[in-house]
């Protein structure tokens, strides 16, 4: 047997040069940011403002991962912070995905009157900044006396992701062939049935994308937090960064290492969920 198509083409020595070189300045810009970060938060000698750059620490010291771990803000320890985080993001992200499926499975399979102005209507929702609806969302909060409450930020970062989830995961639904939902038909499922073990385990991967940025839109997101919440206790991790900004006099080794614990969850999350993602990406060249 022959085999068809082109074998891969050669590369000069020359070629092979400039290719690594290019790979390795993508890496040193992708990495020195995050290395500076771990430099100051290990340095002990900076107290304020760092006067020079240098490549190593000075003085090096877990001292202030201690300190932030214990006291990052006025009134809580990072544990404190985390847990409100991942309260927040968490929650946001399996209520947006759980009604994002339902309305994005009407929009891939139903025809309906209104069908297309109301993809329109969710793809605008997906533009519109947060600060543009600053002061309806808090008049809408206040009224409902859930603007300064957990709960209430729960709502907002769950609309603000909803319109994502929803085209991420019509697009996955409409990759589902439908001879697969009909053959279940055949042997007696009801749609019900149908859509739990056939097209949602065949889109579970675009539903992990959508769940896993609906999360980092909550964990990062920290304007709307510090209109809304008066509350110490319910303060997250990214509005306790913005408070240390606004301090006025902090050392940057305090906020380097705060950033990088912070950063730590989604690290894990993303590790937890990288061959979801990579899934994701063969199931999405996948045509009905």
């Amino acid at each position: 047997m022959h085999k068809t198509g082109h074998s891969p083409r050669a590369i000069s020595p020359l070629q092979q040069f400039f290719t690594q070189l290019a790979l390795l300045l993508v890496g040193l810009f992708t990495m020195l940011p995050i290395w500076g970060l771990l430099r100051m938060a290990l340095d002990a000698s900076i107290k304020s403002v760092p006067t020079h750059l240098d490549l190593f620490p000075a003085q090096i010291s877990l001292a202030v991962f201690e300190k932030v771990w214990h006291t990052p803000s006025q009134s809580l320890s990072f544990p404190a912070l985390l847990g409100n985080s991942l309260l927040v993001s968490g929650a946001s992200a399996l209520v947006a995905v759980v009604m994002g499926a339902s309305m994005a499975y009407a929009f891939a399979r139903y025809r309906f009157r209104g069908r297309e102005p109301g993809l329109v209507a969710i793809l605008v929702g997906a533009f519109l900044p947060l600060v543009a609806l600053m002061t309806p969302l808090y008049i809408l909060l206040e009224t409902l006396k859930l603007r300064s409450s957990l709960v209430g930020l729960v709502l907002v970062y769950t609309a603000f992701a909803l319109p994502f989830c929803i085209w991420n995961m019509r697009a996955a639904f409409q990759a589902v062939p439908l001879e697969l939902e009909e053959a279940a038909f055949l042997d007696g499922a009801s749609p019900l049935t149908a859509f739990l073990r056939i097209t949602l385990p065949n889109a579970l991967p675009s539903i992990g994308v959508a769940a896993l940025l609906a999360f980092l839109t909550a964990y990062s997101e920290f304007a709307i937090g510090w209109l809304f919440v008066e509350n110490s206790k319910n303060v997250t991790l990214a509005m306790a960064l913005w408070g240390i900004l606004t301090m006025g006099s902090y050392a940057w080794s305090q906020l380097a290492a705060l950033a990088i614990l912070t950063s730590l969850p989604v690290v894990i999350i993303f590790l937890i969920l990288q061959r979801a993602l990579f899934d994701r990406m063969i199931f999405g060249g996948v045509s009905q």
